[in-house]
């Protein structure tokens, strides 16, 4: 039998207030094309290139074309990911873990690549999302400018702001680029943050069940 897809709270549209949710923010004027183009031509000259050289000719564009497909996060809206739910769960009442998730991002700080693996677990009432969702709010707030700290409290507060769960626990694993090849170049160093609500926060013992199923790979 085909699962119930069922929108939560129908008829209602997402908040568009917060930053989070500003799909560009329209209050910035975004350069055109072109003029981003010839940035990445100002920027190769700056670090003593030739930009006329033939390996150089077309790096520019390049560039540009790869900045589109890395930071596609900010034309993407997690509520419409997690706003489809499923109702045949047969009375389940643990929750649910997708743990591995690999993701790619860049430390605004620097624009340089930071990556590893996120873990999310969430305990559903009556109603499930389709698990590759999970995966999707990962890489829809990895595809922009991040810390770690921030990555992590926004995809547990997307999950638990559309799915309103009895609790969610993300974990994030990864390393910064930032560190492992410029300045301190500790290369192989893991930066680890969490974030709990509802049941994982209250519950030590669910916290802990959590942590180890996460570790138990």
């Amino acid at each position: 039998m085909d699962a119930i897809i069922k929108q939560i709270r129908a008829g209602t549209a997402p908040d568009k207030t917060t930053s989070d949710k500003q799909t560009p923010n329209p209050s910035i004027k975004r350069p055109t094309r072109d003029e981003a183009e010839r940035a990445v031509k100002t920027l190769l000259a700056y670090i003593g290139e030739d930009t006329a050289r033939e390996g150089l000719l077309d790096t520019p564009r390049r560039v540009v074309e790869a900045y589109d497909e890395l930071f596609q996060g900010y034309g993407q809206d997690y509520a419409e990911v997690l706003n489809r739910t499923f109702g045949e769960t047969a009375g389940y009442d643990d929750f649910v873990l997708v743990r591995d998730i690999g993701f790619n991002s860049h430390c605004e700080h620097h624009m340089m690549p930071f990556y590893g693996k996120a873990h999310i677990a969430y305990a559903p009432v009556e109603r499930v999302v389709g698990l590759s969702k999970l995966a999707r709010v990962v890489d829809i707030f990895a595809h922009r400018l991040q810390t770690q700290e921030h990555l992590t409290a926004q995809i547990t507060n997307a999950i638990d702001e559309i799915l309103q769960p009895r609790g969610v626990a993300v974990m994030i694993e990864a390393e910064h680029t930032c560190m492992s090849v410029r300045g301190v170049a500790k290369e192989g160093t893991l930066t680890l943050t969490t974030r709990y609500t509802g049941l994982f926060r209250d519950n030590p013992q669910e916290q802990a069940r959590f942590l180890s199923l996460v570790r138990g790979r």
